[in-house]
């Protein structure tokens, strides 16, 4: 009989409240939803000044790097935080993709190394940009694309300084700057998260882990930001929920705040309900990262399998309890839709994830 396990801490600490509140008011300030909306209906919704004040100025980027490299030696549940604010403001960062994905792949590595060192301090100080060149959509126990010289739908590579491209002989550095990478703009469903073609010449860029531990590295990565995922996911969640809530306190009909109208009352209820379900499944993922726990990929599995739906699911309450409103392209409500429907499919589908929970849990499959 094996021993209990010890359950996974859902609260957040004092630090994190106070990164928290760090986060929020710097977005507060500096993270104005029209101008994200104008920005990314020009084709490049990423604010240089802000990416600076969010890394180099409070040090997220470097959360998950170990001091002796330059980082805050912080675990998943701080990133979790970060991420939770992020979606609350439906940020334009390669937050996700770089101080998460990309850099737990390279401390999947041999961080002794010089190069490797080197590029986790630069990613940790906010200087440079790092993306696993992988298809937004890939499943951290999905095939790679290791034999293909185009990777389609990478996610933040019109950002990136340095791609990291898995191939079947290993993982590779590759520097966007290089003649020997080429990467095309896509058009996405959501315009605050670019997508690109990338295509590599035969042999580019420098080999920094090979065989095994590569691919090691890169299922590390996936799996990390597969879990934080689900915290960007309940803060568009939350959002739409405080939004919804606030607009039919404040919209009368009949003399009588529509928010008052019985039916409307049990759909903000569920709501509720869901967000709250979704806040301990994507805090269960954070702190089995943050604590290494053996079971991380089940509660990584079971997060993103129920948050993604739910936080589609908030986000077209917000449209439609919006009313007309709602369906105008000035409010913001679609940045948060469109935002909820490209991460449900983002790092493995929610019957993706129900799929590898059944299998790591021993149940039947969904069908």
């Amino acid at each position: 009989m094996s021993l209990p396990q010890t359950p996974p801490d859902l609260l957040y600490s004092e630090p994190e409240d106070d990164l928290r509140a760090a986060v929020r008011a710097l977005l507060t300030d500096r993270a104005d939803l029209p101008a994200t909306l104008a920005r990314a209906e020009a084709g490049d919704p990423y604010d240089p000044a802000l990416w600076t004040s969010l890394t180099a100025g409070i040090g997220a980027a470097g959360l998950l790097v170990p001091e002796k490299l330059g980082g805050q030696g912080a675990s998943h549940r701080e990133a979790a935080v970060v991420l939770e604010e992020l979606g609350r403001a439906v940020t334009p960062a390669p937050y996700l993709t770089s101080s998460v994905v990309a850099t737990e792949t390279l401390l999947g590595c041999d961080t002794d190394r010089a190069d490797i060192a080197g590029l986790l301090t630069a990613l940790a100080g906010g200087h440079r940009v790092a993306v696993l060149a992988v298809p937004l959509a890939t499943a951290p126990d999905a095939p790679l694309p290791t034999g293909a010289d185009t990777v389609t739908g990478a996610a933040d590579a019109v950002r990136a300084d340095v791609l990291l491209v898995p191939r079947a002989d290993g993982l590779y550095a590759v520097e966007t700057a290089s003649s020997a990478v080429t990467v095309e703009p896509l058009t996405p469903l959501d315009l605050t998260r670019p997508l690109a073609a990338v295509t590599f010449a035969p042999g580019a860029g420098e080999r920094i882990a090979e065989g095994p531990a590569a691919e090691a590295a890169v299922r590390r990565g996936l799996l990390a930001g597969a879990g934080l995922l689900a915290s960007e996911q309940l803060g568009i969640a939350e959002w739409c929920l405080e939004e919804s809530v606030r607009h039919t306190k404040e919209r009368h009909q009949f003399n009588r705040p529509i928010g008052s109208f019985q039916a409307l009352k049990h759909r903000m209820a569920q709501l509720w309900l869901e967000v709250v379900s979704a806040r301990a499944a994507a805090r269960a993922a954070a702190d089995a990262l943050a604590t290494g726990d053996p079971d991380a990929p089940l509660a990584v599995a079971l997060a993103q399998a129920y948050c993604g739906p739910v936080a589609v699911h908030a986000a077209e309450e917000c449209v439609q309890l919006h009313g007309g409103t709602g369906m105008t392209w000035e409010h913001p409500a679609h940045l948060y839709l469109k935002r909820a429907m490209a991460d449900r499919i983002a790092l493995g589908s929610p019957g993706r994830h129900r799929e590898t929970l059944a299998a790591l849990a021993d149940l039947p499959g969904p069908r």
